[in-house]
């Protein structure tokens, strides 16, 4: 019998961002849809919320205790410190009572043990990288992985090119007909199918100043002949909906999370997002206007670097942060009337999309370990 025939094992480690989380969790199930007996198990970061977030998906996770160096001098680094000796001996365990066929790493602190340990053990491993500048986890465990799945070109500048497949990034949504589902969208939101459609996505927990920005235009908006479906996050919430209760506007649609993010893409026009990398892998499969707000603060600026990808091939605008309270929703109400803008940067966005990723990513997970045989 071979070895396919008795089903995989795999670790699967990313997390403490949706960013790393939801491309780990896409590729759990491309992997489960090759075969349905194939077993997976998740390691985060305790008290992350990759713990919360890949149990709902349907998945069993373990954490470990790591953390993230501060870049300053502190005794907290102490404690960092000693919680990497106690994951790397916990990994260690998880990976010799699971036994995996492989470890596939999406960034994340958790996935520098468990992959590091994986490899001590001579089991393939695998780092997947979503941003256009990779972050410090994956620089250090590209070394010794088998396979570099990233999703922007010239990575090479980072990872040894020999290992690198071009994948895009995975991402949570079927975009599958999508136009076919905005008359579901418009009922599902309560929107008026005649009206054009700003989509604002203001982060799952809350982008600071996108909401900011959503607030100080918040009179204009509502005398404007458009709707808007406004994603403030759970931070903001209470604060946006004090703001939307004071004219109970009927144009502004009011959510702390959107769960069927397929029908927001749907019913939206024009979308207003931070510059995430899976973000914009979704902006690109749906073929959407965007004005991207990069976040400065992540590390080595690496949004404002996704943005330009895009920017850079008339395939969206960019409004930077520090001025994005006084002009970004003026930005986004014009590229709303604009429509010859609107069709170019959502046929250049279109050439920029990278479908199947999660499916190509997961086959190539089962060759590397075909290959290791």
């Amino acid at each position: 019998m071979s070895r396919r025939k008795q089903h995989r094992k795999f670790i699967l480690s990313g997390g403490g961002t949706g960013g790393h989380i939801f491309p780990a969790i896409a590729i759990a199930r491309a992997l489960l849809n090759i075969d349905q007996e194939t077993k997976i198990l998740f390691v985060g970061a305790e008290g992350k919320m990759e713990m919360e977030k890949v149990p709902a998906a349907g998945f069993e996770i373990k954490g470990l205790p790591v953390r993230g160096f501060q870049r300053k001098i502190s005794f907290g680094n102490i404690k960092v410190l000693i919680n990497l000796i106690k994951s790397l001996r916990k990994a260690s365990r998880i990976i010799k009572d699971f036994a995996p066929d492989a470890a596939i790493g999406t960034g994340g602190y958790a996935s520098g043990p468990i992959l590091r340990a994986a490899g001590k053990k001579n089991i393939p491993t695998a780092v997947q990288e979503q941003n256009s500048y990779p972050g410090i986890t994956n620089k250090l465990l590209a070394g010794k992985a088998s396979r570099i799945f990233v999703a922007y070109p010239g990575m090479e500048k980072y990872f040894p090119a020999e290992k690198i497949l071009f994948t895009g990034n995975p991402v949570r949504i079927n975009f599958e007909n999508l136009s076919e589902k905005r008359n579901e969208g418009i009922r599902y939101f309560g929107l008026d199918n005649s009206k054009k459609t700003l989509l604002i996505l203001g982060g799952s927990l809350g982008a600071r100043t996108i909401n900011r920005a959503v607030m100080n235009y918040f009179p204009n908006l509502i005398q404007r002949d458009v709707q808007v479906l406004w994603q403030c996050g759970k931070i903001y919430f209470d604060e946006a909906k004090r703001l939307w209760s004071e004219d109970k506007p009927g144009n502004i649609i009011l959510k702390d999370f959107i769960p069927k993010m397929d029908l927001a893409y749907a019913v939206a026009d024009v979308v207003i997002s931070r510059a995430g990398a899976g973000t914009i892998s979704e902006l690109c499969l749906a073929a959407k206007p965007c004005v991207l707000v990069p976040s400065p603060n992540v590390a080595e600026d690496h949004q404002t670097k996704n943005a330009m990808t895009l920017v850079n091939s008339n395939a969206a605008l960019l409004v930077k942060d520090k001025e994005a309270e006084e002009n970004l929703l003026r930005v986004a109400l014009n590229l709303m009337e604009d429509n010859k803008k609107k069709e170019e940067l959502a046929g250049n966005i279109t050439s920029l999309a990278v479908p199947d990723s999660a499916k190509k990513i997961a086959e190539e997970i089962f060759k590397m370990v075909d290959d290791k045989e």
